[in-house]
């Protein structure tokens, strides 16, 4: 536990600055006198750790130390802090790094402490490829190049070139300017402006991309998650949706918001089922979703979905009953 909090300590001094022992006390959660000796101590250690006298004096660290981990090249140093979604290193071509960076991280570690760490991460399983039903998860699949090129204008603030295949044309050069990359269940996405006005791009559909010369044409700060937000709302709110009606049994109430864009209302019927109306991307979407769920929901309106399910469930019982030539039976 001291050994935790010394670092808490250290960390605490790096991150800002000159700090009284009683802001420290408080930060740390103990009395001012443990304070007094935890910077004994690291003072014993040779962390240049100095006190300042007087009314708005404190605690303060030598300029320009700092606890590193040495040999973390840029890109390990990205992939850590991207950790927390073994995905997205993936998806944004760091998946390599991540596992070198890791392996450094752990040789550095005291040899007590990595025989520990490594048993405890044994007993950890994050993000695993297949569910409790065995569905695959996977991330989306982007070349190397087009991935690592990407980050460059992301990084870099330089223009972008991408060829594009959107979904239905063909596949077209574009010249974008990156504002930055997102990750969603394991699906990579380029935020971007083109010409001025807003585009996401998914990166799995970029066939090929070239980092520009040319100065990227972007603020200086930006707040993606709310620039995924606002673009997440106008893609609920745009577009050929569809308003469906949706009788569903309790259980597979779940899976079936999970794949609407948005719930509109609830209520309980007499029946014990749910009565929601949900709101797809398209017609397409709409028939996909409530097939999914076969005999546990039912399309209430619009009529023409319940005539196309209707169709479909009838195309498939007619080739069913159809006896299969030259197979035996059993």
């Amino acid at each position: 536990m001291r050994a935790d909090r010394l670092v808490s300590l250290v960390l605490l001094l790096r991150q800002r600055g000159r700090l009284s022992a009683a802001t420290l006390a408080r930060e740390l959660e103990v009395s001012t006198r443990t304070v007094l000796r935890d910077i004994d101590a690291l003072s014993a250690a040779g962390v240049p750790v100095y006190a300042e006298r007087g009314r708005h004096g404190g605690f303060a660290l030598l300029p320009g130390f700092r606890t590193e981990l040495t040999g973390l090249s840029h890109d390990e140093a990205l992939a850590l802090l991207v950790a927390g979604s073994r995905r997205g290193a993936q998806v944004f071509g760091l998946g390599s790094a991540l596992a070198s960076a890791v392996l450094k991280v752990v040789d550095a570690l005291p040899d007590g402490y990595r025989d520990t760490a490594a048993g405890a991460a044994r007993r950890l399983l994050i993000d695993p490829e297949t569910d409790l039903l065995a569905r695959r998860t996977d991330a989306d699949e982007v070349p190397d190049a087009v991935v690592t090129e990407v980050r460059k204008a992301v990084f870099g603030g330089h223009r972008l070139r991408i060829r594009y295949a959107a979904v239905d044309q063909a596949p077209r050069w574009r010249t974008v300017d990156p504002i930055g990359l997102v990750t969603v269940r394991g699906q990579g996405y380029l935020l971007a402006t083109r010409s001025g006005e807003d585009r996401t791009y998914r990166l799995a559909r970029v066939l090929a991309a070239e980092e520009l010369d040319e100065p990227a044409r972007r603020p200086d700060r930006v707040d993606l998650d709310q620039a995924w937000r606002d673009r997440s709302t106008r893609f609920r709110t745009g577009g050929d949706q569809v308003a469906v009606l949706v009788r569903v049994d309790p259980a597979r109430r779940e899976e079936l918001v999970a794949t609407a864009l948005a719930v509109q209302a609830e209520e309980i019927g007499e029946d014990g089922w749910l009565r929601l109306d949900v709101t797809f991307q398209d017609a397409r979407h709409a028939e996909w979703a409530l097939w999914q769920l076969a005999t546990q929901a039912e399309a209430l309106a619009p009529r023409w979905l319940r005539t196309s399910l209707r169709d479909r469930a009838a195309a498939v019982a007619t080739r069913y009953e159809a006896a299969q030539p030259n197979m035996p039976t059993w």
